[in-house]
């Protein structure tokens, strides 16, 4: 029976933090989604589409990965793609608070879809998109948080 799981989040934009939870979930699955949410309510800097191409710009070697977007209930896209699997990113306790909250939430409505928390590695704990996009925008230098592409996305937005 194939494992197949999926690390959903805003990724506005994806950094070194989410980089380093999708390779290590890829470990624990044999098939990974990267779900991007559509998020209109987060207001968020890049579109879907563009939020989508910067995570398959850092993933499209790896066959175990697949970027997709969605804009339903986590649980009903799990159970369209036979997904058992939600792998959910910490990086401080404030996050374990809402999680653990959604994952209540989400076992009520299938306790069949189990959550896998990583906890970020501790060099990247500090890591936010918000900060990534503040210190862009004030002409800092983001490439200890994100990858090339990335950076010069959100140069391209911030001129």
């Amino acid at each position: 029976m194939s494992r197949t799981g999926i690390y959903p989040g805003s990724f506005d934009p994806i950094h070194k933090g989410h980089i380093d939870i999708i390779n290590r979930a890829t470990k624990l699955v044999d098939k990974l989604y990267i779900a991007v949410a559509d998020s209109p309510h987060k207001s968020p800097l890049f579109d879907l589409d563009e939020r989508k191409e910067m995570i398959e710009n850092e993933f499209s070697s790896n066959d175990k990965i697949e970027v997709i977007a969605f804009d339903n209930l986590l649980i009903d896209l799990a159970n369209s793609l036979d997904a058992k699997i939600l792998i959910r990113g910490l990086r401080v306790v404030s996050d374990f608070e809402y999680e653990f909250q959604m994952l209540g939430m989400n076992r009520q409505l299938d306790n069949n879809i189990e959550t896998v928390f990583l906890m970020a590695d501790a060099q990247r704990q500090s890591i936010s998109s918000n900060f990534v996009k503040e210190i862009a925008r004030l002409g800092g230098n983001i490439s200890n948080f994100t990858n090339k592409f990335v950076e010069q996305k959100l140069k391209d937005k911030f001129k």
